[in-house]
């Protein structure tokens, strides 16, 4: 599985006949350093997420399934979840974009 960003969609006319139907979205992985990640990955989107929304990927047999288009689909990449929130062990936590992010508190550090 993978956190990351919406940032952008994937429009095709010519593709596998599986994916008929299937939205695309591209996606950039979170990083915990805050650095923008180099890499992109592109997953079908069920759910209807959209630009900035964070969002949980997840890959092979777990992203046929969540697609629902039983194990002949040409893909294995898939939006699992939009993010409300989630919280990192340094006490930092995740928004549902970017903009919601919090670092750690001093007194919420458990680091230390």
């Amino acid at each position: 599985m993978l956190l990351g960003t919406v940032v952008g969609h994937v429009w095709s006319t010519v593709k596998d006949p599986t994916l008929t139907g299937c939205r695309f979205l591209v996606i950039q992985p979170y990083t915990r350093d805050g650095k923008q990640s180099a890499e992109t990955l592109i997953a079908v989107d069920p759910l209807g997420a959209g630009i900035g929304e964070r969002v949980l990927v997840v890959f092979g047999r777990a992203a046929r399934h969540v697609i629902g288009k039983g194990h002949d689909i040409g893909f294995q990449t898939a939006v699992a979840a939009i993010v409300d929130r989630a919280e990192l062990s340094d006490g930092s936590s995740v928004g549902p974009t970017p903009h919601h992010d919090q670092p750690a508190s001093p007194a919420r550090d458990r680091s230390k």
